[in-house]
């Protein structure tokens, strides 16, 4: 292979971020969206009309294997929290609809945390990591966040998957560590609890 042909590392690192940015264009920052024509071929559906699809007990794929640094610079990885139900939120702070939800996903975050639920954050698109500890400081955010500035993170989500379709993007996992619910776009603490609660309620059937 020529010097002109080899590839570039830099070249890659961009190629890997713009691929990121691209999967979730399909919605890109709004308040609602769709939930992906794929959905029929995995087992999970979606209520018609509805942002929200969720994959039955038997039907589920693995969550992927996310890991990285908060944004306090802790080394978390979502298979520590095997065991618990997860509540993953794909959000930046450039985004409208996740800081009109920021109130809500507290509410219950803090609602839940006693019962066996933990929530983590995904920060994505946020070049400089100011600006992300800034926004969870000014919405009294207290569960930890990964930071994912370049999306690799969300690379990692099997595609015709329940995953995450815009930003914000909220997806529950249950306690075997599979993909449950996706809710697409910004959610009020109602609408949380209806994904969340079902998947929670599997624990006691």
């Amino acid at each position: 292979m020529s010097a002109m042909a080899r590839p570039r590392p830099r070249v890659a690192a961009a190629a890997a971020a713009t691929a990121a940015a691209a999967a979730l264009a399909l919605t890109g920052c709004s308040s609602s969206g769709s939930s992906g024509s794929g959905d029929g071929q995995i087992g999970f559906v979606s209520a018609k009309g509805s942002n929200i699809s969720k994959a039955e007990v038997g039907h589920r794929q693995d969550a992927p294997d996310l890991s990285g640094n908060t944004l306090e610079g802790t080394p978390v990885k979502l298979a520590d929290y095997r065991g618990k139900v997860v509540v993953l939120n794909v959000w930046g702070s450039w985004c409208g609809p996740c800081r009109a939800e920021a109130d809500d996903l507290q509410r219950v975050w803090e609602k839940y945390k006693d019962q066996g639920v933990q929530f983590l954050g995904i920060n994505t698109r946020d070049p400089e990591i100011v600006n992300a500890v800034r926004f969870e400081q000014e919405k009294g955010v207290t569960f930890p966040s990964l930071y994912d500035p370049a999306g690799t993170q969300l690379l990692k989500f099997p595609k015709g998957s329940l995953n995450p379709q815009s930003v914000p993007t909220t997806i529950v996992v249950d306690r075997e560590g599979k993909l449950a619910a996706r809710a697409v776009g910004g959610q009020t603490d109602d609408a949380l609890e209806s994904v969340l609660q079902p998947v929670l309620a599997e624990q006691k059937q």
